[in-house]
């Protein structure tokens, strides 16, 4: 089959987050099928301040929560919008544009203010992964990337739709695509890279 035109040069990011840190996946499509161009970790928090922002948090003064909060937002946001620069910049020079972000989400429900966060553990601990997802949707938009978000248990499901691959014959073209690049080639990098991949369609 021959390459498509409209797919040549055009990359996607793919992030799954975590706290303090999120694992990046740059993909790109040729003749149907997804090739990966880079895997990254990009750091979220400065190594002064906690990685669990909501978790410090706790049993504070409400105005004290507030700062930690917010500073922390104003961080993540800060490194991963640079942490994208860098490598849009990189790819630019092998011959790669970055047209969308793909961002892995949770199945959690809208969170409520702060202080009804902090009032409840489950709560924050979906506020912590939440916080560090929005940054990197943040440095998406001011890169000028339209971001595709995914609910993670969903991703699978949703490419088989709009891919137009199976669920096994997916998963075996992951497993063959973690064979020739080598690690790392763990859960973090292969979701990255579907939703990267459901980016660029």
């Amino acid at each position: 089959m021959p390459v498509s035109k409209r797919d040549l040069g055009r990359a996607a990011f793919g992030f799954r987050a975590h706290s303090g840190w999120a694992a990046l996946t740059v993909a790109t499509v040729s003749a149907g099928s997804v090739s990966v161009l880079g895997r990254h970790r990009i750091e979220l928090i400065d190594r002064d301040r906690p990685k669990q922002p909501f978790h410090a948090a706790e049993g504070l003064p409400l105005k004290q929560a507030e700062a930690i909060v917010q500073r922390s937002v104003g961080c993540a946001r800060r490194l991963a919008c640079a942490a994208l620069r860098a490598v849009i910049t990189d790819l630019e020079t092998q011959g790669y544009t970055v047209i969308a972000s793909g961002l892995l989400r949770s199945a959690a429900r809208p969170l409520p203010a702060l202080e009804e966060i902090l009032e409840s553990h489950a709560l924050v601990h979906t506020a912590e992964g939440e916080l560090f997802r929005e940054a990197l949707s943040h440095a998406s938009e001011a890169c000028g990337l339209p971001v595709t978000s995914v609910k993670e248990r969903e991703v699978f499901a949703r490419a088989s739709i709009i891919l137009g691959i199976g669920d096994d014959e997916l998963k075996r073209r992951l497993t063959e695509l973690g064979r020739q690049l080598g690690p790392p080639w763990r859960e973090d990098q292969k979701l990255a890279t579907v939703v990267a991949w459901l980016a660029l369609c």
